[in-house]
């Protein structure tokens, strides 16, 4: 696949020059196991004598992406401080310890991170980012450590060195582009794409592609922007000069309001469709909120906040309430205690093992079967990287200022043929 290929070796050499020092090299007997007498052994992360296991979290805590992995961490936190406080642990009996880094959304201070406490970690619970993950890969592969990413693209699926969780953004582009034509009035309008600059961008575009050649229409515009971009002005001029009515947008939220400011300034008001991330409940509250109202819909995960009928609901609000309860209902937070739950899964099925190691970690994933999460997300399929079935699922949301998060689900869980043909290609 010539897009993994050149996005290993950017990572490659990109990261080369950063860890060269810091290093710790692959090593995959890390020396820990199962004892003689059945107790579990020391691995870098655990320790038996006081019975704690040790995660690290990269994630953009300062910057303008903090505005995701801020409520993201909270959502891990939360997560874990009720294993701990209400299940005695992991399997009952092993404490939870976060070990939490800024990476401010730079693949070089994700890399630093992860050098600062690797040794420290049994694995990482968040590793927040499409880019900072290809930053960070040839280093989890190097040392044969584990990493939940927060991100979604198709290019985690068959790494055995990650741990994703949900639908890829692929996916939830190609559920997307589905809706828009059967059910979104998009039949028969002139469909754009305007995406981050990056790999996360081509990500989307990857999808919004193959929905076109699946679904029969094609992208009369692509506009390109850097993350942070002070003014999007030529990009949705070029959207508007090219008379986009559906535009697939690829961003983070900071992006999505310059971008939308720009449109609801100059009067153009296609249909957007963001990619998961380019939302965050802000927006809904702000002067955007009418227009976004009136013109923007989300593809994303599981269902609204406070959506009771969905059985993960209720406990969630549950914990938040009982852990951190000065935390406002937001959307990413719930991806972290996902993540989280995720992550828990697979250390009790390393614990059940016999095994905390790194290699351990990785067998666990190979063993634990199939992960759920109460409908707060779709189900993911474990087993070798070649077994792996990701879910196929995408949830479109409409923007409704009157809702905790401004969104409202307009259709819950569905999947597309032509998400059901999408293949995930092995490394």
């Amino acid at each position: 696949m010539k897009r993994r290929n050149l996005l290993r070796l950017f990572a490659v050499l990109f990261t080369l020059g950063l860890v060269a020092a810091g290093c710790g090299g692959g090593d995959d007997d890390d020396g820990a196991g199962s004892g003689d007498n059945g107790e579990l052994t020391a691995a870098p992360g655990f320790d038996p004598v006081t019975k704690e296991i040790h995660l690290g979290i990269i994630s953009p805590l300062t910057g303008p992406v903090a505005a995701i992995g801020k409520p993201l961490t909270a959502g891990n936190e939360v997560w874990f401080k009720y294993i701990n406080e209400e299940k005695g642990g992991i399997a009952g009996e092993y404490k939870v310890v976060l070990h939490l880094e800024d990476s401010q959304y730079v693949p070089q201070n994700a890399v630093q991170a992860y050098n600062k406490i690797k040794n420290d970690v049994v694995m990482f619970a968040q590793l927040l980012g499409t880019p900072s993950t290809n930053a960070v890969l040839p280093q989890l592969k190097a040392d044969n450590i584990v990493a939940s990413p927060a991100s979604l693209d198709a290019e985690w699926v068959r790494e055995p060195n990650l741990l994703p969780i949900g639908g890829p953004y692929q996916i939830q582009m190609i559920n997307a582009a589905d809706w828009l034509l059967e059910e979104g009035n998009g039949e028969g309008k002139t469909m754009c794409t305007m995406i981050q600059d990056d790999v996360y961008g081509q990500a989307g575009q990857q999808g919004v592609e193959f929905a076109a050649k699946e679904l029969g229409f094609t992208v009369k515009s692509t506009a390109r922007f850097k993350a942070g971009t002070p003014d999007l002005t030529a990009q949705v001029q070029q959207l508007k000069t090219a008379g986009c009515q559906v535009v697939f947008l690829v961003s983070t939220p900071t992006d999505t309001g310059t971008a939308l400011g720009v449109a609801a300034r100059t009067q153009f008001a296609p249909q957007w469709i963001g990619q998961s991330p380019s939302y965050i409940g802000a927006l809904a509250s702000s002067p955007l909120g009418p227009y976004l109202a009136a013109n923007f819909y989300v593809a994303g995960e599981g269902t609204e906040w406070g959506d009771m009928s969905v059985p993960g609901m209720r406990d969630m609000l549950d914990r938040l309430q009982a852990y951190q309860p000065n935390q406002p209902p937001d959307y990413y937070f719930a991806f972290g205690y996902n993540q989280a739950n995720a992550v828990t899964q697979v250390l009790e099925k390393a614990v059940e093992l016999g095994d905390l190691s790194r290699a351990g970690i990785k067998k666990a994933m190979e063993e634990v079967g199939t992960l759920t999460f109460a409908g707060l997300s779709g189900d993911y399929k474990y087993g070798t990287v070649a077994e792996r079935e990701p879910p196929r699922t995408s949830t479109i949301f409409k923007i409704n200022p009157a809702k905790p998060i401004g969104i409202e689900t307009v259709k819950y869980n569905f999947t597309s043929d032509a998400a059901k043909k999408f293949e995930f290609e092995a490394d």
